[in-house]
């Protein structure tokens, strides 16, 4: 799957099919990001610059870290599952040159 892929594919779903872990959330509230503006981010993800697929735990899903860039230097990063809905695992600020981490 390359960029423009998961893109497409996260545009079919809407908010109502994206939910979070208890992990998520708190680390959501500990670092001041709102809900409803990662949902926004995934339903419609102009700003998704980067992912990479790593190992699911269930053969029916897929798990990706998605960087979605506001700046070169800021962008926050989910670790989400897709089996049909969208599990945001856990959210992560990144507060430095975040393109060179990913190469």
């Amino acid at each position: 799957m390359n960029l423009k892929e998961l893109k497409e594919k996260l545009r079919t779903y809407n908010k109502s099919n994206i939910s979070f872990t208890d992990h998520a959330e708190i680390r959501a509230f500990i670092r001041n990001i709102n809900l409803n503006e990662i949902k926004e981010n995934i339903i419609n993800p102009k700003k998704l610059a980067a992912f990479k697929e790593v190992k699911a735990e269930k053969d029916n899903e897929r798990k990706f870290e998605c960087y979605f860039a506001h700046s070169k230097y800021y962008c926050h990063k989910y670790v989400l599952t897709v089996n049909g809905k969208i599990i945001i695992v856990t959210i992560i600020n990144i507060n430095r040159d975040w393109q060179k981490m990913i190469k």
